[in-house]
C-alpha cells in the first residue's frame, strides 16, 4: 500500500499484465517484445512520445517484460525485438523529455536504460537467452543502442530504412546507452567508419550498413517475416535452454512506501534526511527454506533468495530516482548465517535448473546495479548480522566495511560476536561488470590470496580474523563502534557529493575494462559534462532548440 504523499515517485515494478507500450507474445521457444509507444503515455507531461520514441516509463516496462520472460517463459531460448508500427523501428528516446528534464534526471535515465540492456546481453551471455533486434524501418539514435543490445541485428531493405546515431549532429550531445562503445568494441567496427557513421544525421542504411558491419542481415520487404523466423530459429539451435522447462507466475511486489522510507517483506529502507543517509537492511531467509528443487519450484517466487533480489532490485532503482539527497547507504543484514549458508548450497550446485540459474542471474544483475550506483555505501556488520556468501557481496560492494569487535565483556548473553563467512558464491558466481568477480577485483587476482580465501569456505569469521583477511575495513571495538561510525557518516555526509561519485567510480573498478565498464564510466562521466554544458542544453543549445526551426549557437572553445 502506497500513501497519497509519494503520488509524485517514480515506481519500477510493474503490476498490471498488461504493457502500455509493449506487446508481448510467446510461440513456442520465441517470444516477440514489439515496441508499440503510446504517444500520449508519457511518464511525466510535456511532450508526446512520436514515431516510437521513448522515455524512462517504456523502459521500466521493457525492463519488466524481459523478466517476465526469464521467469515465466523459461522454455524461450530466443527473443525478437521489433515494432510494431510500419516503417519506424525506433527514433530513440525523445528528444522533447530530455531537453526539458533536470540533470540528474537525463542522467539516472541513461544509467538505467544502459542497464536494461547490459541486462540483455547478461542473459545471453549466461544464461542461454539470445535476443535478435528486427528493425522493420527507421532505427535512430537509442534505438539503434537497443538493437546493438542483441545478438544479431536484421534491418528490412526498404531503401529507406537506415541506422543511425545522430546525437552529435542532432543535440550536440553523444548517445547516451553505449552506442559509441558497442559499435567499436562489440560490432568491430573500423574506428575511421564509426566516426563517418555517427556524424551523419542521415544514418547508413542497406549494404553499406551491412558492410560496415552496423547489422549482421538484410531482408527484403516480401522476405523480412520468413527471414526473422529463420534467424530466430537458428539462434534457438544456438541457446542453451531446455525446451521443456515450465516457468512461474511473479506476482505484485508486496512494498509500503511512507515518510519513514521504503518497507518489503526481506528487507527495510529506512530514511535519515538529516544525515543524508538510507540504510537498507536485508533479512536473511528463516530456517526452514526448501532443500529440494520440487519444493524450490512449489515455493516460486517467494523463494528468499529470488523474493529478496526483487524487492533489493526495486529498492535501489527506487532511491537512485526518488531520493537524489540520500547520498551514502548503510548496508546492513538481519538473521542467521547458517540460513544462508543453506541457501547458497543450493543456489551454486543446482544451476543446471532453470530457476536457479535465472535467480542467480537476478542476483547478479542487481548486485552490479549496487557497483554503479552513484552513492557511497558504507556496510555495517554488527550484532545478529548474516553477511555470509550471497549476502556478503553486500559487504565486498561497499566502498567500506565497518565490522564491530566485541570485546569480553560486550560479548554475553545473546550478544555475541558478529561474524562474516563466505561461500561458493563469492568465486565468480555474481560478477561485477568487469567481468570478474568482487572478491577476485578486491585482490586484483592475486591467486594465493584467492586460494587462501577458499580454504575458508562456510567458515565463521570473527573481525580480527576478517580483518586479517582484508575482507573488511575497520574493526572498531564495542566501546568505540557508535562514535566511529557516527563520525565517518557525518564526515562522508560533508564532502562535495561531484566529487565522490567521480571517486568511487574511479575506484571501484581497477584492473582491465569491459564494454560494460566503458559505457559507465567513459560514457556517464562525458555525458554529464556534456549535459551541463550551453553547447546541449542552454537556451541557445542543440537539445533545447530541436525541432523549432532554429539553429543551435555553439561556444566554438575546444576544451
Amino acid at each position: 500500500m502506497e500513501n497519497t504523499a509519494t503520488k509524485e515517485l517514480v515506481l519500477f515494478a510493474h503490476d498490471g499484465r498488461e504493457f502500455r507500450h509493449w506487446l508481448l507474445e510467446v510461440k513456442g521457444r520465441v517470444a516477440t517484445l514489439a515496441m508499440n509507444v503510446d504517444e500520449d503515455g508519457g511518464l511525466r507531461p510535456g511532450y508526446k512520445l512520436k514515431l516510437n520514441s521513448y522515455d524512462l516509463g517504456v523502459d521500466i516496462e521493457l525492463h519488466n517484460a524481459l523478466q517476465r520472460i526469464r521467469f515465466e517463459h523459461p522454455e524461450v531460448a530466443c527473443v525478437v525485438v521489433t515494432s510494431a508500427k510500419e516503417r519506424m523501428f525506433c527514433a530513440g528516446a525523445n528528444i522533447y523529455m530530455l531537453a526539458s528534464s533536470s540533470h540528474a534526471w537525463k542522467v539516472n535515465f541513461c544509467k538505467f536504460t544502459n542497464e536494461t540492456r547490459n541486462g540483455m546481453e547478461d542473459s545471453s551471455r549466461n544464461d542461454g537467452l539470445k535476443f535478435l533486434a528486427a528493425l522493420n524501418g527507421t532505427t535512430a539514435g537509442g534505438g539503434y543502442e537497443l538493437a546493438l543490445a542483441c545478438d544479431e541485428i536484421l534491418l528490412i531493405d526498404d531503401r529507406s530504412s537506415a541506422v543511425s546515431l545522430p546525437e552529435t549532429p542532432l543535440l550536440g550531445v553523444l548517445p547516451g546507452t553505449g552506442g559509441l562503445t558497442r559499435v567499436v568494441d562489440k560490432r568491430g567496427v573500423r574506428r575511421d567508419l564509426a566516426d563517418m557513421f555517427c556524424t551523419n544525421p542521415d544514418g547508413v542504411k542497406g549494404e553499406r550498413a551491412k558492410s560496415w558491419g552496423l547489422v549482421d542481415e538484410l531482408a527484403v520487404p516480401a522476405n523480412f517475416a520468413k527471414t526473422i523466423q529463420e534467424r530466430a530459429a537458428t539462434l534457438v539451435e544456438s541457446a542453451s535452454r531446455a525446451a521443456a522447462a515450465e516457468g512461474i507466475q511473479l506476482r505484485p511486489l508486496l512494498r509500503k512506501i511512507d515518510n519513514a522510507g521504503y518497507h518489503y517483506s526481506h528487507l527495510d529502507v529506512v530514511f535519515n534526511q538529516e544525515a543524508r543517509t538510507a540504510t537498507i537492511t536485508v533479512r536473511g531467509p528463516k530456517p526452514e527454506q526448501p532443500e529440494t528443487i520440487d519444493a524450490i519450484h512449489a515455493a516460486g517466487d517467494s523463494w528468499w533468495p529470488l523474493a529478496m533480489a526483487r524487492e533489493l532490485d526495486d529498492a535501489i532503482l527506487m532511491l537512485r530516482a526518488n531520493e537524489p539527497e540520500l547520498g551514502l547507504w548503510l548496508l546492513k543484514t538481519e538473521g542467521e548465517i547458517a540460513a544462508v549458508l543453506k541457501v547458497d548450497e543450493l543456489l551454486a550446485h543446482s544451476r543446471e535448473d532453470w530457476l536457479v540459474r535465472e535467480t542467480v542471474g537476478l542476483l547478479r544483475r542487481t548486485f552490479a546495479r549496487l557497483d554503479v550506483s552513484s552513492r557511497s555505501m558504507f556496510a555495517v556488520i554488527e550484532q545478529n548480522s548474516c553477511f555470509a556468501g550471497t549476502l556478503l557481496e553486500l559487504v565486498l560492494a561497499a566502498d567500506r566495511s565497518y565490522m564491530l569487535a566485541l570485546t569480553d565483556a560486550g560479548a554475553t548473553g545473546d550478544n555475541s560476536a558478529p561474524s562474516i563467512a563466505l561461500t561458493e558464491m563469492n568465486f565468480g558466481l555474481l560478477p561485477m561488470v568487469n567481468g570478474r568477480g568482487r572478491l577476485e577485483t578486491r585482490f586484483r587476482g592475486e591467486a594465493g590470496r584467492l586460494a587462501k580465501l577458499q580454504s575458508r569456505l562456510a567458515s565463521s569469521l570473527d573481525a580480527e580474523t576478517a580483518m586479517g583477511l582484508g575482507l573488511v575495513t575497520v574493526t572498531p571495538d564495542d566501546l568505540d563502534w557508535e562514535d566511529e561510525l557516527r563520525l565517518a557518516i557525518e564526515e562522508r555526509a560533508s564532502l562535495s557529493p561531484d566529487a565522490l561519485t567521480g571517486m568511487e567510480a574511479s575506484l571501484r573498478f581497477p584492473g582491465a575494462e569491459t564494454v560494460e565498464t566503458k559505457v559507465f564510466g567513459r560514457l556517464s562521466a562525458w555525458q554529464n559534462w556534456i549535459f551541463i554544458r550551453p553547447n546541449a542544453t542552454g537556451e541557445n543549445g542543440a537539445l533545447k532548440l530541436f525541432g523549432k526551426g532554429s539553429k543551435p549557437k555553439f561556444d566554438r572553445e575546444r576544451v
